[in-house]
């Protein structure tokens, strides 16, 4: 793993916010499966609300490639659901104390040594599943 994944590591897993968000430039744009955050304030929100619902998160690195301005980094990220989560559609979860463990997957882009873009990739039901919310399969 490089420096910089080390110290973005490192802030994530110390749930240090303000020094979180220093790693972004003004102008970045972070994307996930639940929707896209644009500028400091926005990604500084979706991450509070993650830190909110899961305020034990602990990221654990198996792998890091770096390739000119982008790092593709995969990881676990294991939490308890001990907060208000916001669901899909504006459903809020109450805190369930389940236990997650989920695999994703994040490729961003720094520019001017601050990330500009963030994507991260995970399964939205793999997820929900381990919080206890499973599919509503009505008929049609």
């Amino acid at each position: 793993m490089s420096k910089g994944e080390d110290a973005l590591v490192e802030v994530v897993n110390n749930h240090d916010l303000e020094a979180l968000l220093r790693r972004y430039s003004p102008q970045a744009v972070a994307v996930a499966p639940g929707g896209m955050a644009e500028g400091r304030d926005q990604i500084s929100s979706y991450y509070a609300h993650f830190l909110e619902a899961f305020p034990d998160l602990h990221v654990t690195v198996w792998s890091t490639v770096e390739q000119g301005n982008d790092t593709s980094c995969e990881f676990s990220l294991a939490a308890t659901h001990t907060g208000s989560f916001l669901m899909p559609g504006g459903v809020v979860l109450p805190p369930t104390g389940q236990k997650i463990r989920i695999r994703v997957c994040s490729v961003h882009t720094v520019e001017s040594g601050l990330i500009l873009s963030h994507r991260f990739y995970y399964d939205q039901l793999e997820l929900f599943f381990q919080l206890g919310v499973g599919l509503d399969l009505k008929e049609h």
